[in-house]
């Protein structure tokens, strides 16, 4: 093997262990614009994105690439976040799930928590708290890679 293809392998390695350390988020929000930003800011966190505009697509995006969390709007066309959250929870009770809505009264809180989401974010949303959410997503991905 060849010096230069010994170095192409050693960078397609630590590409791969990289990438193996993001966590990987999926943010499911009707709204381009909100998930344009979020995205931005997620990436900014190390974090690999992927977006659903729909509850319907969340699922599918859920059983297809296996996020290590979900950042949930609950007002969506289609399959709304409160059904799409039943669903990832029978699919995957132990994945992280936060909820981002501006449709935040203290009713579907409650409800969003006792299915079993991680938190719940009141839009609009500072750069701060998804911080604080990311952070979360961690510390359950870790908690549930150590069982």
């Amino acid at each position: 093997m060849k010096e230069c293809d010994i170095i192409l392998n050693i960078i397609a390695l630590l590409e791969v262990r990289d990438l193996a350390d993001k966590l990987k988020i999926l943010i499911t929000d009707d709204s381009k614009l909100l998930r344009k930003k979020l995205r931005a800011e997620l990436e900014q966190l190390d974090c690999e994105v992927l977006e659903a505009e729909n509850g319907k697509e969340a699922i599918m995006k859920d059983l297809k690439e296996q996020p290590d969390g979900v950042i949930l709007d609950i007002v969506m066309p289609e399959v709304g976040g409160i059904e799409t959250l039943q669903v990832i929870k029978e699919i995957n009770p132990d994945l992280p799930v936060i909820m981002l809505s501006s449709a935040g009264t203290s009713q579907k809180l409650k409800e969003t928590l006792e299915l079993g989401a991680l938190d719940f974010i009141q839009k609009p949303y500072t750069s701060e708290q998804i911080k604080q959410a990311v952070e979360r997503i961690r510390r359950k991905v870790e908690e549930n890679n150590g069982k």
